[in-house]
């Protein structure tokens, strides 16, 4: 039973590293190292703008709870991938908050985004970039 468990949570940790050092060898191979700075440029008004989505009444119920798992996550003192790491430490937050926006803007449609956007033009491009990938 023990040998199980300890196979286990070795496996769990095994996995976790690999996640990790992938996070940092795609955020090293990158052609624009300054992506992941723009990326994070973008997140005061991506919260805002999951601030927004969340508190709409006309969204669907499952966007909201999206909203919400993605918030409680961000606001977690303890990440995947601890902040403190350089580039690949913001670099799960990042990936969290992508798949998050894809999947908000994939249900409530884009023009939700659009309407809830509370930036700039040009930052809005970057949020459909973000959630079109």
């Amino acid at each position: 039973m023990w040998g199980a468990a300890i196979a286990v949570g070795g496996g769990l940790i095994v996995v976790w590293l690999a996640s990790v050092a992938a996070l940092y060898a795609v955020a090293r191979r990158q052609d624009d190292p300054g992506s992941l700075r723009e990326a994070l440029r973008l997140l005061p008004d991506v919260l805002r703008l999951l601030r927004r989505l969340a508190t709409d009444p006309s969204l669907p119920r499952g966007v909201r709870w999206r909203i919400g798992l993605t918030v409680a996550y961000l606001a977690m003192p303890v990440d995947l991938v601890p902040d403190f790491l350089p580039v690949v430490g913001y670099a799960d937050d990042v990936l969290v908050v992508a798949l998050a926006l894809r999947s908000v803007v994939r249900a409530a449609g884009p023009e939700a985004l659009e309407r809830h956007w509370p930036g700039t033009p040009a930052g809005l491009d970057a949020a459909r970039r973000l959630s079109s990938r």
